[in-house]
């Protein structure tokens, strides 16, 4: 039924491709692919995962270094069949770019209490710990359910 799903952040450069290259390892036969709210905003699309990123991730068992930020768009949002942000205040940001895929998304963080994860970005090592710590949390709970 979900056989594509999109993980959301902002920047796409610390928890989205985080989440996309842990659930991908968890499922193997889906397509998984992230992307970011503010991208283009930022300046980010094209730019490679937070080099904190992708210590924490790598000594995790992840290895983001391949990674290049893209903007979160209407036309990527119709090839997903689940939108995961991370954020409660995400699905708003979500629906202004893509209306219609408000009933597809989801929080990343749903079936661990509905937990928002925090961002670590420009933050001490500390926070990408307790995010990553999160994201493996959710995307194990994601994988039993898919």
């Amino acid at each position: 039924m979900f056989d594509k799903i999109l993980v959301v952040c902002v920047g796409n450069i610390c928890r989205s491709p985080f989440g996309e290259h842990l659930l991908q390892k968890k499922l193997p036969h889906k397509k998984i692919a992230s992307a970011g709210i503010g991208a283009e905003k930022s300046g980010l699309v094209g730019k490679p995962a937070d080099s904190m990123a992708q210590e924490v991730s790598k000594e995790l068992g992840v290895e983001l270094n391949e990674h290049r930020a893209q903007q979160l768009t209407s036309a990527l949002c119709a090839q997903y069949d689940l939108i995961l942000v991370m954020e409660k205040g995400h699905m708003e940001a979500l629906t202004s770019i893509a209306p219609e895929a408000r009933g597809k998304t989801m929080l990343f963080g749903e079936w661990i209490g509905r937990k928002d994860i925090p961002d670590p970005y420009r933050q001490r090592r500390e926070a990408f710990d307790f995010a990553y710590q999160l994201i493996e949390q959710a995307a194990d709970a994601w994988a039993a359910k898919l």
